[in-house]
């Protein structure tokens, strides 16, 4: 046992730290969407259309989101057509949970385990917008590649971001980098 302490260690610290930031966002998600009297996505969900939508227009798009009333999702649209729409998958927050459970498990000192967390989640949301927005642009443009864009494309970009991130994180900040 004592020849795996390291290893028993980390997966301890990064399940108790997956689980708990998963319950707390389970609750958010019970609270913050309604599907009863008509559907509303969680805020942070739509915060990230909003951004995605901020962007496309910033770059000379006409666009919009819409919550869906059919569905927990908001709708984009360029050009007044709905191009993409953005569910609770792809907010990014799954993801970011994720991460700080991983940077957490190899921990650093803890201002630089907090600050590479927050600086680190921040930067996964700021890549996800834009991966929402540029793959609503390819949609809007080439609406036959949907699966390729969605399936392998794009998600290579917030996974990559993420591995990027772990990598640097271990290298450079983390008590294992020895």
């Amino acid at each position: 046992m004592k020849k795996h302490k390291n290893i028993v260690v980390f997966l301890i610290k990064f399940f108790t730290t997956y689980f708990i930031l998963f319950a707390i966002y389970a609750v958010y998600l019970q609270n913050s969407q309604e599907k009863e009297n008509g559907f509303q996505t969680a805020s942070i969900t739509t915060k990230v259309a909003e951004h995605t939508v901020d962007f496309l227009e910033m770059i000379g798009y006409y666009a919009d989101s819409i919550q869906h009333d059919k569905e927990l999702s908001v709708k984009l649209l360029i050009e007044n057509q709905y191009t993409a729409r953005v569910i609770e998958g792809c907010n990014s927050i799954s993801i970011i949970i994720l991460f700080i459970s991983f940077i957490v498990a190899f921990a650093g000192s803890i201002k630089a385990t907090i600050l590479f967390s927050f600086f680190g989640s921040l930067f996964i949301y700021i890549i996800n917008v834009l991966r929402i927005a540029f793959l609503t642009i390819m949609l809007y443009k080439y609406p036959d590649q949907q699966e390729l864009l969605h399936n392998l494309v794009f998600p290579a970009i917030i996974y990559g971001a993420v591995f990027l991130l772990w990598v640097i994180w271990v290298n450079k900040f983390s008590n294992y980098k020895k």
